[in-house]
C-alpha cells in the first residue's frame, strides 16, 4: 500500500522552517515531521506493523489509515451528500466538489485545480514531460491513462461493451457516446436553430454547413470548396475516375 501524505496547498504550508534534516536540504516547521523524514528517508526504519497483514511503515498515521482497509471503518462523513471515507484528508479533498475551492494553481498559465495530483498532470503541457511509455513501440504520454488507451491497439482488447447490441470498443467515451444510438440522445445543441447532433465534431460542421460562409475543405485541382470533409473526399473521385 502506498503511503499518504497530508496534502497541504502551496499557500498554507508556513514559510518558517527552522527544523533541517542534516542529511539533506529537507526543512520544515514541525519537529514531528522532521523526525518521520529521518525515519522515513534516512534509516529505512518502519517501526509501525499491521497485524493482520505485515504491511509496515514509517508513520503512525499511515498504519491507522491502513488499518481501515481491515476494519470497513469510514467514521469521516459528508454533511452535504452522505459521502463516507475512511481518510480525514479523503474528506477533506471530497468537500472541495461542493465548495468550488481550488487551492492549487499553476504558476505558468494561471489553471486552477482542487487537487495537487491534477495540478502535477497538467505541468506537463508545459514541460513536454511523458513519463508514460509504451513497450511495444515508441509512443509516450503524459498520463497513464492515455497509455492503457493506446496498448489496446497492440492487444486489440476492447473491454467495454454495449448491453443493448454486440458493439464493443477499447474507450469507455467510445461507449458512452455509442450508447446514444439506443437512446437517441442528442446533447450538442445548435444554439442558431433547432438541430442537435450525438457528437460535437456533427454540431460542427452543421455550423460551418448552415450558419457561416466558411468553407475549409477546398480540392487542389479545381478550386472546389465544401464544409464537409467527406464531401470533398467524394469530390476527390470525379478526378481520379474512382467510382463511388
Amino acid at each position: 500500500m502506498a503511503e499518504r501524505s497530508c496534502e497541504i496547498p502551496v499557500d498554507k504550508q508556513p514559510t518558517d522552517k527552522p527544523h533541517k534534516c542534516d542529511k539533506c536540504d529537507y526543512s520544515t516547521a514541525w519537529k514531528s515531521h522532521l523526525e518521520q523524514h529521518i525515519v522515513a528517508k534516512h534509516t529505512g526504519d518502519k517501526p509501525y506493523m499491521c497485524g493482520e497483514c505485515g504491511f509496515r511503515t514509517a508513520y503512525r498515521s499511515a498504519l491507522t489509515m491502513h488499518m481501515a482497509k481491515h476494519t470497513g471503518d469510514k467514521p469521516y462523513m459528508c454533511g452535504e451528500c452522505g459521502y463516507r471515507t475512511a481518510y480525514k484528508s479523503d474528506l477533506s479533498r471530497h468537500m472541495r466538489t461542493h465548495t468550488g475551492d481550488k487551492p492549487y494553481m499553476c504558476g505558468e498559465c494561471g489553471y486552477r485545480t482542487a487537487y495537487s495530483p491534477v495540478l502535477a498532470v497538467h505541468m506537463r503541457t508545459h514541460t513536454g514531460e511523458k513519463p508514460y511509455k509504451c513497450d511495444q513501440c515508441d509512443f509516450s504520454f503524459a498520463q497513464k491513462g492515455h497509455l492503457d488507451r493506446h496498448m489496446s491497439k497492440h492487444t486489440g482488447d476492447k473491454p467495454y461493451m454495449c448491453g443493448e447490441c454486440e458493439y464493443r470498443t477499447a474507450k469507455r467515451s467510445d461507449l458512452f457516446r455509442h450508447m446514444r444510438t439506443h437512446t437517441g440522445e442528442k446533447p450538442y445543441k445548435c444554439d442558431q436553430c433547432d438541430y442537435s447532433a450525438v457528437r460535437k465534431s456533427g454540431l460542427d460542421q452543421h455550423i460551418l454547413a448552415k450558419h457561416t460562409e466558411d468553407k475549409p475543405y477546398m480540392c487542389r485541382e479545381c478550386g472546389y470548396r465544401t464544409t464537409q470533409k467527406s464531401a470533398l473526399t467524394r469530390h476527390m473521385k470525379t478526378h481520379t475516375g474512382v467510382k463511388p
